[in-house]
């Protein structure tokens, strides 16, 4: 490349990356985006995308299961794993193409290689033909993060799989193991079971998906356990003692020991920022448990030094990794921009029931010492649930009792993860109760739950 100064250089081409720079360049700013592997990130390539891709296998399969109930006949029911597989990665490949497209059509330039910062405004590249120095008065670090991995319990890739594996396996499990419950634990173990691996989630938290309101958490492993899963709560894996094909997994609970064997084990405890080689320390940059300290702007406290997306801390969300990618390279380009709100950011979950939620869990609220008011609609109360034969969840809805403001709300069921977005945008309005009471929601949708919860934390519920 002749020009090798730029007005913003971005380290990291995932979705907070390649964001931020196709935003720079929106407004004017000469932009270079820096990607050490595929353009899309993890996102794109090894998490969210093709993550759905699976599930959404999965989803079709266990409905051709379900034909008889819906009055039609399926016979031969089957599938083929290797073709699954192909058409996750074949979805990923699609969308992370699309990224090279963007870049082109808004004049981003992508530099292939391994970034690190070398001084105020420098970023050297390793690219295959050597090293460039690119400048900039503006670096924006996006890096992202990978699996955590603990002592005793690392992947191998046969025995062992991270999300990386698990998304490009060399086999479908017979007896699996998934250590850890989070969304990447859980969708995982939804996966594989559905398509019959017997299958045990292992949680050293007091319950599964710890980070949802506990009514939805039990609520989930209700119909995880309905569906064949073996949960484990409190229970923490000790060792793994790997033999030929299989795997000895040794528990603790209640200060008590057993084993169980498995031929594969997925392990999903936590991720880890990418904050090696990049020159942070060197930089002045403050780091915290391997995620760059930043204050609500994004900024790192090292002028000109902006972090965005998983590397930045929590939450761990592509969602909330573009929204920062927009709100640094409006700031770098002069404009007004607006800091994000944890509390705003939902969270999904694509496991079977799918599991969605924003804002505080009662118990948060609780713990904040406000007084509240909390509704619930199931599922069987709603005439399009039942119709989609999807009779199974549950909306909960969590108000300020003084002021009407929406503090949470907490979904499980069919297309809750869509659902969400009307809480999200209420919250991000600083809505009432009021306000989503008036509102007319069309039917038969699944949104009038959405309605009902409001509605019966008021004691005014009409189908329930």
């Amino acid at each position: 490349m002749a020009d090798q100064q730029y007005d913003m250089i971005v380290i990291g081409a995932g979705p907070g990356g390649y964001v931020a720079a196709i935003r720079g360049a929106q407004l004017g700013l000469k932009v270079a985006c820096v990607e050490r592997e595929h353009l899309g990130g993890i996102c794109l390539n090894w998490g969210c995308i093709p993550t759905k891709a699976l599930l959404r296998s999965a989803e079709v399969f266990h409905l051709m299961e379900r034909a008889k109930d819906f009055g039609l006949k399926a016979g031969d029911i089957g599938f083929d794993f290797e073709a699954v597989i192909k058409r996750s990665r074949g979805v990923a490949k699609q969308l992370a193409g699309g990224i090279g497209h963007l870049f082109k059509k808004n004049k981003v330039t992508p530099v292939m290689g391994e970034a690190r910062l070398a001084g105020k405004g420098k970023v050297v590249v390793k690219t295959d033909k050597g090293e460039e120095t690119l400048t900039a008065p503006a670096i924006v670090l996006a890096t992202g993060a990978r699996a955590r991995e603990l002592p005793g319990l690392e992947a191998d890739g046969d025995l062992v799989w991270t999300y990386r594996h698990a998304l490009q396996p060399p086999r479908m499990p017979s007896r699996l193991l998934v250590i850890g419950s989070g969304a990447i634990g859980i969708e995982f173990a939804s996966f594989y079971n559905t398509l019959g691996a017997e299958t045990t989630v292992v949680e050293v938290m007091d319950r599964i998906l710890p980070v949802e309101d506990a009514e939805i958490s039990a609520f989930a492993k209700k119909q995880f356990q309905k569906q064949g899963m073996t949960i484990r709560e409190k229970t923490q894996v000790k060792s793994l003692d790997r033999g030929k094909g299989k795997v000895t997994a040794t528990f603790e609970a209640d200060g008590k020991t057993d084993t169980a064997e498995f031929d594969t084990v997925i392990s999903a405890v936590g991720i880890v920022g990418n904050v090696e080689g990049l020159g942070l320390e060197e930089a002045g940059v403050k780091l915290d448990r391997t995620h760059v300290v930043v204050d609500e702007y994004c900024r790192t406290g090292v002028e000109g030094l902006y972090a965005i997306g998983d590397i930045a801390g929590a939450p761990w969300l592509a969602h909330k990794a573009s929204h920062e990618g927009v709100m640094v390279a409006e700031l770098i380009a002069g404009q007004h921009a607006h800091p994000i709100k944890p509390g705003t950011i939902a969270g999904c979950t694509y496991c079977q029931p799918q599991i969605a939620s924003v804002g505080l869990t009662e118990a948060k609220a609780k713990e904040a010492g406000l007084d509240i008011k909390v509704g619930h609609f199931p599922f069987i109360g709603n005439g399009k649930a039942i119709a989609l034969g999807e009779p199974e969840g549950m909306i909960k809805t969590i108000f300020d009792a003084k002021t009407g403001e929406l503090l949470g709300a907490h979904m499980v069921g069919a297309e809750v993860t869509e659902l969400i977005q009307g809480y999200v945008v209420g919250r991000t309005l600083e809505t009432t109760e009021a306000e989503l009471m008036e509102t007319v929601f069309p039917h038969p949708t699944l949104s009038e739950m959405m309605h009902e919860s409001v509605l019966d934390a008021y004691g005014r519920a009409i189908h329930f």
